[in-house]
């Protein structure tokens, strides 16, 4: 199975290719080949392109179209199904069946404008724990990665008239750090790395929220880490609002991500590497899946 990029040629056309386009195909093998646009019918670069078999529903292959909105793959003989996103628009898929020694004329998908999520109504919202999860993923040098979460936090969203001026706060508790291992769990609470007897609080404080189209923010603020505070962005996804929940409590939710380099927290272990200790790598991806509840005199304590 490989993965090819569309190339005007002047050579020889291949079977069943359209005019000006070559195409190697493996033996047994045929091709598919899309066009991703816009609402306004202009190439969209960049859009991700998923193929899925339908016998096995498994993903064949995955990619991203060129600066031209085009996208092509070789594939075994089957059916398909192939899904085209992008920021800010609903997905489209259609099916496709391939045949050996056959290129398919160039499918053209359009991307509709993804329908506009109704934001949190202005106040304030409380984190429910029960339902909300701190993340994070870290390298093994020279080993798999491990994955781990903090089980003790406490944060809130201020909503404001204007979105854009809405503040987040987190406050984790460092010593919850797990990852499933309890002496790897006592190493990283230890001064050689979290410290948690003289830092015992992680802090996340928001300055702004920008937009960037569809469900998608930005969420930019400080994040203070072993005494050391520095400038974060969240990529984060608005999940929507939603009554439910214990006493149907209005409720919101979003999926936060950022990668965070430990040494700009003077998280530096190169001493323990050159002692042979085994540490994670120099980069932490740290995901916040959030369900915040709209806290009002008649909303219940979120549930222990």
């Amino acid at each position: 199975m490989a993965l090819g990029l569309l190339r005007r040629r002047r050579s020889r056309t291949a079977f069943g290719a359209p005019p000006g386009i070559s195409v190697p195909l493996p033996a047994g093998a045929g091709a598919y080949t899309c066009e991703v646009v816009d609402p306004m019918g202009q190439p969209l670069g960049g859009a991700e392109v998923t193929v899925t078999a339908l016998d096995s529903h498994r993903v064949v292959t995955c990619g991203t179209t060129d600066p031209y909105g085009l996208f092509m793959v070789t594939l075994p003989p089957g059916s398909y199904s192939v899904m085209a996103a992008a920021e800010g628009l609903t997905p489209a898929r259609e099916p496709v069946d391939i045949a050996a020694g056959v290129v398919l004329a160039p499918a053209r998908i359009t991307l509709l404008a993804a329908r506009q999520l109704e934001l949190p109504p202005p106040g304030t919202w409380l984190f429910d724990p029960p339902h909300t999860a701190i993340r994070f993923i870290a390298k093994h040098v020279g080993m798999a990665h491990v994955h781990g979460r903090f089980t003790r936090f406490d944060g809130g969203i201020r909503i404001a008239p204007d979105m854009a001026d809405s503040q987040v706060s987190v406050r984790i508790d460092a010593s919850s750090i797990t990852t499933g291992n309890k002496t790897r769990d006592n190493h990283l609470r230890s001064g050689d790395f979290l410290d948690v007897e003289r830092y015992p609080y992680i802090d996340f404080a928001s300055n702004r929220f920008v937009y960037r189209g569809g469900s998608k923010w930005t969420l930019h603020g400080t994040l203070t880490m072993h005494g050391t505070s520095r400038s974060v962005s969240l990529d984060t996804s608005y999940l929507g609002t939603v009554n439910g929940g214990y006493e149907q409590e209005l409720r919101c939710a979003a999926l936060a991500k950022a990668e965070l380099h430990r040494e700009d927290f003077t998280l530096n272990w190169r001493s323990m590497l050159a002692r042979g200790i085994a540490v994670v790598g120099p980069t932490v991806q740290l995901e916040l899946d959030v369900q915040a509840m709209y806290r009002t005199p008649e909303t219940p304590t979120p549930p222990e």
